[in-house]
């Protein structure tokens, strides 16, 4: 395993790629609604990457065909965006969102209600975020990443939420995929945090079974029961202070 630590440089040039991510996250915000495309808005989200001199990271990764990933309901990651796909009132929707300023990488997914959502999705969108954000407070030097990915499995427990193990979150840099892998379940992981490290942690939580499949497309992941998935994920910097968030608005 080789992690790169960055400089106080780099860590301002992340902050630049994580503010456009955070825009696109605002656009989402105000533009996701009933009747709207899931194309409607990976065309958005390019508008706005390009339109503050950044590259979509995704489009064109190992041969993915959009800016955004957009999973709905039951997927749960690398949804691709389509102008056959219609949000309705009901649906949950994650969107996740890279940009690329100068050379490195920010990183981001939230997972948004499309008009009124049942309880039971209101449920799993706040344990999902709470999950992140009981991760996060670990992220500072000499800490343990395991005790990143058990906080988010804490979580998961008490809200009786299955838990995504193929996929987790990774660290960023040049590359949108460093090392190390971050799992959201403990995996008696001995390495330590420290300054400098930057890193995707990204749980994703399921009303239903930890098991997910991928669909012929060969990029859409669902969960085998077919219960909706929740994912959400901020690129981090750790710090001796704490997580200084990088995929949020400067």
């Amino acid at each position: 395993m080789s992690i790169y630590r960055k400089s106080k440089f780099e860590i301002n040039l992340m902050k630049q790629a994580g503010n456009v991510v955070a825009l696109v996250h605002a656009a989402m915000k105000e533009t996701i609604k009933p009747g709207i495309t899931t194309k409607e808005l990976d065309n958005l989200a390019h508008r706005i990457i390009k339109a503050n001199k950044a590259e979509p990271t995704f489009l064109g990764y190992h041969g993915f065909p959009a800016t955004i990933c957009a999973s709905i309901n039951e997927q749960v990651v690398h949804g691709i965006p389509s102008n056959d796909i219609i949000l309705k009132e009901g649906d949950i929707i994650s969107v996740d969102v890279g940009a690329t300023f100068k050379g490195f990488v920010g990183d981001s997914a939230w997972t948004y209600a499309v008009g009124n959502i049942s309880e039971e999705n209101k449920m799993l969108l706040k344990a999902t975020e709470e999950s992140l954000f009981s991760g996060l407070e670990h992220m500072k030097s000499n800490d343990r990443l395991e005790n990143v990915a058990g906080a988010i499995e804490d979580v998961a427990k008490k809200y009786k939420l299955g838990i995504v193990r193929q996929y987790g979150g990774h660290g960023v840099g040049r590359e949108m995929h460093e090392d190390p892998f971050v799992f959201n379940y403990r995996t008696n992981n001995q390495l330590i945090l420290q300054k400098g490290m930057t890193i995707a942690i990204e749980p994703m939580l399921n009303l239903g079974c930890d098991d997910v499949i991928v669909l012929d497309d060969n990029w859409t992941v669902v969960t085998k029961d077919k219960k909706a998935s929740a994912h959400f994920e901020h690129t981090v910097h750790v710090t001796d202070n704490g997580p200084e968030i990088l995929t949020k608005l400067l």
